[in-house]
């Protein structure tokens, strides 16, 4: 079965770094393209960022372009997201996402505190 398992979460201050991690299994990786979302307190789950299988394309929401990069090892299958110049309102539960025959599969999420 189709499994995403996030980490890397954390408390940073903000200007900060973090690089999360979502490791999948159960499906042909490299086949589908992966995406990150978040949730923030109160808010309704927000896209953060795309790339397609191969990893040649990617796309941003506007908040986190120009910080945010995510990338892929089809390899590892496992998909990145590295977060730099962190802002108080990028704290949120951080998701990894794909879609496979029809449906879409979410991990469980990693924890994202900015805060001084």
């Amino acid at each position: 079965q189709v499994q995403l398992v996030e980490s890397g979460g954390g408390l940073v201050q903000p200007g900060g770094s973090l690089r999360l991690s979502c490791a999948a299994s159960g499906f042909t990786f490299s086949s589908y393209a992966m995406s990150w979302y978040r949730q923030a307190p109160g808010k309704e789950r927000e896209s953060v960022a795309l790339i397609t299988s191969t990893g040649v394309s990617t796309n941003y929401a506007d908040s986190v372009k120009g910080r945010f990069t995510i990338s892929r090892d089809n390899a590892k299958n496992a998909v990145y997201l590295q977060m730099n110049s962190l802002k108080s309102e990028d704290t949120a539960v951080y998701y990894c996402k794909v879609w496979v025959a029809g449906r879409n599969y979410w991990g469980q999420g990693t924890q994202v505190t900015v805060s001084s």
